[in-house]
């Protein structure tokens, strides 16, 4: 609050005069009245109102409750505002006892007075009482009475210390005993502030035995339980608050050792996501409208903090414009010092200081306080978006791909937090502007509207700057989600592209879209660059505007107002500067904001599609009715249409039909999953799910199969054995808690499969929905599962399954016959059979497949003569062979307790020089680094000479007359304007580099992790990858430069302050060499806690977009099981694993700023003391002028230069992943020159295996031992054996997916290890086990590079059954492919995965399960079309229907991995105790099991 000048000219001509003019202290008086008045008021009305009810209220069970005996801890708060209301009311009993010797700042009138202090010692001697009270009644915070009339007697003690000063500075008066105790009784009010602020009273009560808390009242039980996860802030007290000093532990452990995630404290209750997540629900449904604005919600959810914030950030505003006011009377003082005593110096410096440690204080505080909201609302908004993806309708799902919501929570939401950071600059600007332009109006009067004029002009040119910056942005945004959604899909079908050889090309694709990227990145750092010249540059334009204007009005310019008006200007860079920064971040936030908001309102499942009827009330569990339904439900084609479906309790209802003819479609309608146009579909009881491609969740066996659910030993134990598991968990190092990877990698296809369906039946549902569950199963196992799962334990249930296997269907109650989205037929197996609509073209193509086998069969038994003896069944043999599974990653765990994937490597201690080394080389091999350095130095230089030049140059008296004002002003302008433009060439320049450097580091990672051998994948989780892709990718390519460059040019800033302090009194060296050692001595003792906090925030936030992709992936499982809580309690917990890291990081910055603010201030204050004291002559006195221009910023400087250091170590974290994923052990070479095969090979397709032995590492055992065998060229070749026999890696050994141990494979007479990898991959075809399509069109899937053209596409397409389907469509090879193939049934993608290897016409083409997911009558199909494309080619056929591999050449039997047996098909049948002949004879007995 301003005095007015007039104040010590106060006369009592008249009475009412002097009380009623603004600015006296009678006015003080009268306000101070007014609010006890107020203050007394509501106490009486409070002590009436709790009269009242206690003579209304006997409440026995309160007063016994009283009787228990408890530990009660007083807490510091309270027992701070014991002594600071004790001496607060001391104050008020002294004023009027010396009320003969007051000065004149105090009003003249006694009455007022007396009142006044009548008033206060009634009102102080409540507030004890009310204190008093508190321990009785266990308040756990201060009443609101209290802490209004705390926060109003600080606002009072402020305007009565601001007279005082004003009276001893205007009559050059010494402090006597009154202003002491005005001081004193300030100091007290500030605590209380604090007190107010923070509202705890740091009581905690406890009771001590378990006996009594049962009679505790809830709410006492329940504080006591939160009591146990306070986290050292949420006990802190107000002191610690202040200083950080609750940090101190951690540091402790911090300094000996590297920090883990388990010793960082847990954050608040308050800063808990669950807490969080609750109040943004409240916010939401505060609004109540259907689509409530995002905006709102933050603006409700953030007000009370963001006020709390603002608060501290506008007083943090206004104490840092007391020194530049007072810089003036420092001037006049040192210029009058034989005539002014040294008191008023005193008292100037005070000043100096008191406005320091105000601003240092409350600049700490708003900076946590808006990190800490940061963190809040980053909270909040991650668990409402994963909760959003737990309900997301298909068609969002299909239109938002994982890469893109990944990137929404990751990069978007880091941008909206922010924000929260830079709201405090809205609040802080018209702040700073006003006091600046108050300044100058007393400092240049007139002169001060031209500097406002200027201030104008700079601040408008940000408006098309931030336009053009905001579009940037959105390009930027758009382009990186391009990115991550082609590198999530890269890294999700990363077998599939290095088996087909397609790498490469997917490796240009990468970089063609990050080109894209990298172009508007380029274009944003430049208008950047741009940026920063103009707002370095604003402060000299607006200070040579101003002394221009002042020269042309004639206003005097001396050395004080110059230097005032310079260190405003200096003040006034802030807001100018933060401006453009603030605009940005909301044009960043706004286009978050929105994305999240659009994400946020797409389209759900509708929970309505589905009708729950209570068990008691039908016998029906599914029934449906005049069912239309379509993924699509804007368009008016259904994709089930006239579907009447009635499904009694405990019925087995089997769904068959050709692919794509909506089996699983009809399983998502009773699910719900599928859009419903009309009709209705009601359900009756619990239901279980099992989709058709494996959900499988990282963590172990027994976790994805309890899926929740209590442990109940008897129920998982019969579970485990009727899905035919127990040998399986006998195999695994570590039983059923061995560690499964990402999407169940280390398992092979049938025990994901069997791992589901055991999810299922142990969750003892009441009906069960299974989408083709034994495709991925071998022949036994099917059987196994059908008899003892659903003709067993599922007996009593109602279960619908979808099959391909006719053998299957008799089983069934009732099968249904899908056809182009319809029920064609629905019967019995018997029904459909004499029907002859289309049912036996299914079961047709079955027995052909059968009949082959049984020919074949008897064929060989009449060759036959002797009879062998009976061994054991060829089951049994085969079940004793070590598990290997798909990539034998089981084994690798018994060295590591049964975990594949480990926590993620981080570096420990501090970062590596070379890690620094590499970031300043990469670009132009650190050229430009000495050029940026040598432009900062030529700006300070220039910036301080120009400066020293006014100083000297401008009279320290307004009487002197000054000619050559216009020179001088001339020579000022030609500085600046240099100064301006070295900050021109060095943002430029360090743009530059750091793109320069980014693109490198970036095309670095992205070829090595490309180039990693399929073990990398198998161990590393997609989430580690793509958070290296996106979040750190984001920091390197937009912050480092400037975080690095930050680091050298503060210091260059701070050593040119120094330069000038020092000049004029070296003796500040004295102090500052020291002071200097402590910071340093402070920064070694933060960096090692800071440095481990920012990489465990790294490490975390990981497995929280890992944990969101596989939920998005399986989200119709866990809806189908009803775990949706479960999984947001784990993302809640996730979440806050991140935000401890996260909340003790900013923290611990803030522990830092503030001590080193504080010795800042030291210096700052020994130098003002140094100047005052110093006899007159010694020191220039506007040079000494200057010198405090400069030093008011010192204590910005030092932290700054602290705070960048630790910042770019920090964000350096994000270099140093980056680079631990660009050194990674890469593949053999794609092509050796001096190697490559002939054009036309391999031309006979002949393979030989010689002493192979394979392992997985050189510590492990060998999985395919000492094999040796040849696949003759131009032949078929079946491969069985059960699962895990080693089939999937004889596979993987000849595309050289794992490096032989032991010997080697040839083919055709070429080493295949001696040649390049793309050669060899190139030449063969795979169609694997899981088939894959990526996102884009049909003509892309077939084939992406381009090779061949549409004629031969189309001939390929009608091979492979799809012609038709394509042709139909209007887009025709240009039809749009999701991402996954999600719009395609798994069948079509199987088809898809066919016609890449028609289309490429490789002489040898390896089938791996490849007819899995397809009916019979179109596997009868396909199988004669390979058989006819391939005649003369080599085809390795791994199979589980035996049909498949009946009519092949040779049969190969693998068993623990190494030839069981190795024959032709009719030699193997010959010998009945043969492994091949007995799986024969299960399969027919398994066939024919219903003519039993």
């Amino acid at each position: 609050m301003f005095i007015s000048g007039d104040i010590t000219g106060l006369k009592l001509s008249e009475f009412w005069e002097p009380w009623l003019q603004p600015g006296s202290p009678c006015l003080w008086e009268t306000a101070s009245i007014i609010l006890q008045l107020g203050f007394l008021a509501v106490l009486l009305i409070g002590f009436l109102k709790r009269l009242i009810e206690s003579r209304s209220i006997h409440d026995p069970k309160v007063k016994s409750r009283e009787t228990y005996p408890t530990n009660m801890k007083i807490g510091l708060p309270y027992k701070l505002s014991l002594p600071s209301s004790v001496l607060l009311l001391g104050t008020h009993i002294m004023i009027p006892l010396m009320l003969k010797s007051r000065s004149e700042a105090y009003c003249k009138l006694e009455i007022p007075i007396v009142s006044s202090e009548i008033m206060q010692i009634v009102s102080w001697t409540m507030t004890l009482i009310a204190l008093y009270m508190i321990p009785k009644h266990k308040n756990v915070d201060f009443p609101w009475i209290l802490r209004s009339w705390w926060l109003c007697t600080f606002l009072l003690t402020v305007f009565r210390l601001t007279l005082d000063v004003h009276f001893l500075l205007s009559n050059h008066h010494r402090p006597e005993l009154l202003e002491y105790i005005d001081f004193s009784g300030f100091l007290a009010s500030t605590c209380l502030l604090f007190l107010a602020i923070r509202g705890n009273t740091g009581i905690t009560v406890s009771n001590p035995s378990a006996i009594t808390e049962p009679f505790l009242d809830r709410n006492s039980r329940k504080h006591h339980s939160q009591e146990k996860r306070e986290c050292p802030y949420g006990k802190a007290s107000i002191f610690q608050l202040v200083t950080f000093s609750w940090l101190n532990p951690l540091f402790v452990v911090g300094i000996k050792k590297p920090l883990d995630q388990d010793e960082v404290p847990d954050v608040d209750i308050i800063d808990s996501a669950s807490f969080t997540s609750e109040s943004f629900d409240e916010c939401l449904n505060h609004q109540g409208t259907e689509n409530p604005s995002i905006y709102k919600v933050i603006y409700l959810f953030t007000r009370k903090k963001v006020a709390i914030n603002a608060l501290f950030a506008a007083t943090n505003a206004a104490a840092s414009y007391v020194g530049p006011y007072l810089i003036n009377d420092l001037v006049s003082f040192l210029n009058e010092k034989e005539t002014r005593s040294l008191t008023s110096g005193y008292l100037i410096a005070v000043g100096f200081l008191a406005a320091k440690v105000v601003e240092t204080l409350t600049q700490r505080q708003w900076i946590f306080g808006a990190r800490q909201l940061g963190l809040r609302l980053r909270a909040a908004l991650i668990s409402h978006i994963y909760k959003k993806g737990l309900v997301l309708s298909s068609r969002s799902c299909q239109s938002h791909t994982s890469g893109e919501i990944i990137n929404i929570m990751s990069v978007d939401i880091q941008r909206i937090t922010d924000f929260m950071w830079y709201i405090n600059t809205i609040f802080m600007l018209p702040i700073q502007i006003s006091l600046a332009m108050f300044i100058l109006h007393i400092n240049l009067g007139l002169g001060s509207f031209v500097g406002l004029a200027a201030t104008v002009v700079v601040m408008s040119g940000n408006i098309p700057l931030t336009r053009v910056q905001k579009w940037y942005q959105s390009k930027i945004m758009e382009s990186k989600d391009a990115r991550m959604k082609s590198t999530s899909e890269v890294l999700k079908n990363i077998k599939t592209l290095k088996l087909q050889a397609w790498d490469s090309y997917y490796l240009q694709k990468l970089e063609s879209l990050r080109k894209v990227e990298y172009d508007w990145i380029w274009k944003s750092l430049k208008l950047n660059a741009l940026a920063a010249f103009v707002f370095w540059g604003a402060p000299i334009f607006i200070s040579v505007m101003t002394f221009g204007g002042c020269v042309l009005m004639g206003v005097p310019l001396t050395a004080g107002r110059v230097l005032s008006a310079l260190a405003t200007f200096r003040m006034l860079q802030d807001p100018i500067f933060n401006l453009p920064d603030l605009l940005n971040v909301i044009a960043q936030g706004k286009v978050s904001a929105d994305r999240v908001a659009s994400y946020l309102q797409e389209e759900e499942i509708d929970s309505d599609t589905v009708e729950f009827v209570p068990r008691n009330l039908t016998e029906v569990d599914v029934k449906i009715e005049n069912g239309r339904f379509s993924w699509d439900p804007d368009s008016r084609t259904a994709n089930l249409d006239q579907i009447d479906l009635e499904v009694k309790r405990g019925m087995k209802v089997a769904i068959c039909g050709t692919v794509g003819s909506g089996k699983s479609s009809l399983l998502s309608c009773i699910l719900g999953e599928m859009p419903k146009l009309s009709g209705t579909v009601e359900i009756s009881g619990t239901k279980a799910y099992v989709s058709q491609s494996a959900w499988i969740l990282t963590g172990n066996v027994r976790e994805n199969i309890l899926f929740g659910n209590a442990y109940d030993r008897t129920r998982y134990e019969k579970t485990i054995k009727a899905c035919a598991l127990t040998k399986d968990f006998e195999l695994f190092s570590t039983g059923d808690l061995t560690e499964i990877g990402e999407r169940g990698i280390n398992m092979s296809g049938g025990q994901k499969q069997r791992i589901q369906i055991a999810r299922a039946v142990y969750d003892d549902a009441d009906i069960y929905l299974l989408d083709d569950p034994f495709s991925a199963v071998d022949a036994h196992t099917g059987t196994e599962l059908f008899q003892e799962c659903l003709l067993g334990m599922l007996k009593e249930k109602t279960v619908l399954y979808v099959t391909h296997q006719v053998e299957f269907l008799p089983a069934a109650d009732l099968i249904l016959v899908m056809k182009n989205g319809r029920i064609d037929q629905m019967g019995t197996f018997k029904e459909l059979l004499n029907q002859n609509i289309g049912f036996e073209v299914l079961v047709g193509a079955h027995n052909q497949a059968l009949e082959s086998v049984l020919a074949v069969e008897s064929s060989s038994r009449e060759s036959e003569q002797a009879p062998v003896n009976e061994e054991p069944t060829l089951i049994t043999e085969l079940s004793q062979t070590k598990q290997d599974s798909e990539h034998n990653l089981c084994v690798d765990m018994s060295k590591k307790d049964g975990k594949l994937v480990h926590e993620e490597e981080r570096e420990k201690g501090s970062i590596g020089k070379e890690v620094y080394w590499s970031y300043l080389t990469l670009a132009k091999g650190g050229f430009l680094v000495p050029i940026i350095l040598l432009a900062q130095s030529s700006f300070q230089f220039l910036q301080i000479a120009s400066n020293y030049w006014m100083a000297w140059a401008c009279p320290t008296d307004s009487t002197e007359i000054v000619t050559g004002m216009g020179f001088i002003l001339l020579v000022y302008t030609l500085l600046a304007v240099g100064s301006s433009l070295c900050v021109l060439l060095r943002a430029s320049l360090v743009a530059i580099a750091g793109l320069l450097t980014s693109e490198k580091l970036f095309n670095d990672m992205l070829h090595s992790v490309l180039r990693a051998p399929m073990a990398f994948f198998d161990s590393t989780p997609a989430g580690r990858i793509l958070n290296r892709a996106s979040t750190d990718q984001s920091v390197i390519d937009l912050e480092m430069a400037n975080r690095i460059g930050w680091c050298a040019f503060s210091t260059i800033q701070l050593l040119g302050t120094m330069a000038v302090m020092s000049q004029v009194a070296w003796e500040v060296f004295a102090i500052l060499i020291p002071v200097t050692a402590v910071c340093v001595w402070y920064q070694r003792y933060y960096i090692p806690t800071a440095r481990e906090l920012a990489r465990l925030a790294g490490i975390e936030s990981a497995p929280i977009l890992h944990h969101f992709a596989e939920s998005l992936t399986g989200a119709a499982t866990i809806r189908a099981f009803q775990q949706q809580d479960r999984f947001i309690e784990k993302n809640l917990c996730l979440i806050d694993n991140h935000s401890r890291p996260m909340f003790h990081n900013a923290a611990a910055i803030e522990w830092l700023c503030f001590r080193l603010n504080q010795l800042s201030n030291f210096v700052f204050a020994f130098s003002l003391v140094l100047l005052v004291t110093l006899p007159e002559g010694i020191i220039d006195p506007s040079i000494a002028g200057l010198a405090v221009t400069y030093g008011i910023n010192l204590n910005v400087q030092q932290a700054s230069v602290i705070w960048n250091i630790c910042n770019a170590e920090n964000k350096m974290i994000s270099v140093e992943r980056v680079l631990q994923y660009s050194n990674l052990t890469s593949e053999a070479p794609l092509v050796i020159e001096e190697a490559r095969p002939p054009s036309q090979w391999p031309q006979n397709g002949t393979i030989s295996f010689t002493n192979l032995q394979i392992r997985y590492a050189d510590h492990l055992p060998s999985v395919l031992k000492n094999i040796s065998c040849t696949f003759p060229g131009k032949k078929k070749v079946g491969v069985v054996g059960r699962t895990g026999s080693g089939k999937s890696t004889l596979i993987q050994a000849i595309f050289r997916g794992v490096e032989p141990a032991q010997g080697f494979i040839t083919i055709d007479g070429i080493d295949i290890c001696k040649i390049g990898l793309h050669d060899l991959r190139s030449r063969l075809s795979i169609i694997p086990q899981d088939p894959t399509l990526f996102q884009g069109t049909v003509r892309g899937n077939l084939d992406p590079l381009h090779q061949y053209p549409d004629a031969q596409i189309w001939e390929a397409l009608d091979k492979c059954q799809l012609g038709d389907i394509v042709r139909g469509k209007k887009e025709k090879l240009e039809l749009p492919v999701v991402e996954g193939g999600e719009n395609w049934s798994v069948g079509q993608r199987q088809l898809f995965c066919l016609g890449r290897a028609l289309l490429k016409k490789s002489s040898i083409l390896v089938l791996d399960e490849a007819t899995a997911s397809i009916d019979s009558a179109t596997d009868g199909i396909l199988q004669k079309i390979i058989t006819q494309e391939f005649k003369e080619r080599t085809i390795v056929t791994i199979a589980h229907r035996i049909h498949t591999v009946i009519d092949s050449d040779l049969v190969l039997v693998l068993s623990d991995g190494k030839i069981a047996e190795y024959d032709t098909p009719t030699k193997l049948l010959e010998r009945e105790n043969s492994f091949f002949s007995r799986l024969i004879k299960e399969y027919s007995m398994r066939s024919n099991f219903d003519k039993k």
